[in-house]
């Protein structure tokens, strides 16, 4: 219901009228997250809820952005970060997550059409390994492949795979059971289901180290994203570090340079995570949490960010993009 208000011809002309009596804030900054850019029918076996757009709704959004805002890259975020710059009114900033290999079949080529700069987070243990897969992808890949009639049993009780519909909804119980646990522990259920619900080569899903320089080299900016994409705040503390330097160092050692720049894991963070961050001497770090940044009184390792899903349409990011929008989530 939500979703097809957003998407209504209502909705939009609310937002229009809104967008012409709305004078830009100085010092707010929204920052958009997607994760990835495809048709869901073309790669059936990763999980669906992490499209962000289609390829055309994608091409749309960035055509709306590079006509009515400031994209920001991530060097001029630093610069303002190290006082040597303003934030240009209007300013907004593109995020991806995860690096699928549909960010560069899909969503650079439009980014550059449109001339818009973006920050690509990578979880450094994935690109050149096609036998690692995200554990959320290979869990909805077993559920999917399996052939079952009779329910599966699971540490969140007996659930259903009888249709394709009981198969969505055992997954996503599934995926917020295990994100309640110890990460160790999360990844073993999900070895064993994996295991029991059959035979699933995994879906290579993110790109390699040569795609990875070459976007570098078209001016996509790289910036670690851990190197296994757990939950930090379900990690012992210098576990957690490992993860977060390792991933550093990784992309130094690809790509020659990184930025101390950091985006959390399914947001998961914590008071003792932000301090390894400090420590170790990041200047940004990015949340899942919704919402806009006064940059004049930012926490610079909590930025919150607006994610863009394919319920979202254009109208709703255009919303959200309202300065408005950042006092109504305060």
């Amino acid at each position: 219901m939500i979703a097809s208000a957003a998407r209504s011809a209502a909705f939009a002309r609310f937002v229009a009228v809104l967008e012409r009596i709305a004078r830009p804030q100085p010092d707010v900054l929204p920052i958009l997250t997607y994760h990835r850019v495809d048709d869901p029918v073309r790669s059936r076996l990763l999980y669906p809820g992490l499209i962000s757009a289609t390829p055309a709704e994608f091409e749309e959004q960035m055509h709306f952005l590079a006509s009515s805002h400031r994209p920001l890259s991530l060097t001029e975020l630093l610069a303002v970060r190290r006082g040597e710059a303003h934030l240009p009114l209007r300013s907004v900033m593109v995020t991806f997550d995860d690096a699928y290999r549909d960010f560069a079949e899909q969503a650079w080529p439009a980014m550059r059409r449109h001339g818009i700069a973006v920050t690509l987070f990578v979880p450094t243990a994935y690109p050149d390994m096609p036998e690692r897969a995200f554990w959320w992808d290979r869990l909805y890949s077993a559920l999917m492949r399996a052939d079952s009639n009779t329910p599966v049993a699971t540490a969140a009780g007996d659930l259903s795979l009888a249709t394709d519909a009981d198969r969505m909804r055992t997954f996503r119980r599934l995926r917020s059971y295990l994100k309640s646990l110890p990460h160790d522990q999360a990844m073993e259920i999900v070895e064993e289901l994996s295991a029991r619900l059959g035979p699933s080569s995994p879906v290579p899903a993110v790109l390699s180290w040569d795609q990875l320089r070459a976007l570098a080299a078209e001016g996509v900016a790289l910036a670690p994203h851990s190197r296994t994409h757990p939950q930090l705040d379900r990690l012992p503390r210098e576990q957690a570090r490992g993860e977060i330097v390792g991933s550093l160092d990784d992309l130094e050692r690809e790509i020659g340079l990184a930025p101390r720049v950091f985006a959390y894991p399914g947001g998961g963070h914590s008071d003792e995570v932000v301090a390894v961050l400090a420590e170790e001497g990041f200047e940004l770090a990015f949340l899942t949490a919704r919402g806009s940044n006064d940059l004049r009184r930012a926490d610079w390792l909590r930025l919150r960010r607006i994610n863009v899903g394919l319920v979202s349409g254009l109208s709703l990011i255009r919303a959200q993009l309202l300065p408005w929008w950042a006092r109504v989530r305060r």
